[in-house]
């Protein structure tokens, strides 16, 4: 295997990675096609090539359904999966995180704020509104109460609408008194320090890739195990790095940096992972 195919991903990312988080990952990088359908054991061998077990596979299938995630079509002997309208409508707003991470100047003047009172008998929306403001970058000042750097407004306003709990939740855009940010950084709501870190270990790992010669020198194989791990590794800092102004955590320079290589290598090694997936899991004439 080509060396820089084997470049050390970064821990964090690789070490927490979970059978159901990498099949969407999966799926979503490379199955939006409406009605597009993969098969069962080809997607198996797929994330076998992460180091999963076939039943650790069968059994993140199996609960992808029961989430209403995937749906399980029988197709003569075979077991075919596609994503719901729930799963497309969540990866569409993950790809508008994603996809737009970074790519604004934070304002040093505007935040949002919110504040709920969903009753404890609603722990599923209570659950949910928690892991999805997290991902729009919003940190946790207390149980109830979340802030995020910038105008959020109709992100979140389209979050509560989609979990139905608008008569439990009070938003309020603000602007901090200058002097006064000290407060924010110590408060607990990011952890803002394993982040000048976590940059540099993906710049180390995914920025030879930025050069056309070692990406044409991987396999699809290895260019398809490559970009999904990219992938994984970059969706993370949606979810830690709340993208503060500069003038309060001066991280824009690697942020950026690691935002050029992401696009670089993720589109380049997009036609060879393609390939890939297509070869293994696109269901066929198997006979």
């Amino acid at each position: 295997m080509n060396a820089v195919a084997t470049a050390p991903v970064p821990a964090h990312s690789n070490g927490t990675m979970r059978s159901q988080d990498l099949t969407i990952t999966i799926l979503g990088s490379h199955m939006r096609r409406a009605g597009g359908r993969v098969w069962s054991g080809g997607m198996v061998k797929l994330i076998g090539e992460f180091g999963f077990s076939t039943e650790a596979v069968r059994a993140a299938l199996s609960r992808l359904v029961t989430r209403g995630m995937l749906e399980r079509h029988r197709d003569g002997r075979m077991i075919n999966y596609a994503l719901t309208p729930r799963a497309q409508e969540l990866l569409a707003e993950g790809d508008r995180r994603i996809f737009s991470f970074g790519r604004r100047a934070p304002g040093a003047d505007a935040w949002t704020l919110l504040w709920h009172t969903i009753p404890e008998d609603r722990r599923v929306e209570r659950s949910r509104l928690a892991s999805r403001l997290r991902f729009l970058g919003f940190g946790s000042l207390q149980d109830a109460t979340w802030i995020a750097a910038s105008d959020r407004e109709e992100e979140v306003r389209a979050l509560v609408d989609t979990l139905a709990v608008g008569d439990y939740v009070s938003i309020f855009l603000a602007r901090m008194a200058r002097g006064s940010e000290q407060a924010i950084l110590s408060s607990g709501a990011w952890d803002l320090h394993a982040l000048g870190p976590r940059y540099d270990e993906f710049l180390e790992a995914f920025s030879p890739l930025t050069k056309a010669t070692a990406r044409r020198a991987l396999s699809d194989r290895e260019a398809f195990v490559t970009r999904t791990r990219l992938m994984h590794s970059f969706r993370s800092f949606s979810l830690v790095d709340p993208e503060l102004p500069d003038s309060i955590a001066p991280l824009l320079d690697r942020r950026a940096r690691a935002i050029k290589t992401f696009d670089a290598v993720y589109e380049g090694l997009a036609g060879a992972a393609d390939r890939h997936f297509e070869e293994i899991a696109v269901p066929a004439e198997r006979g």
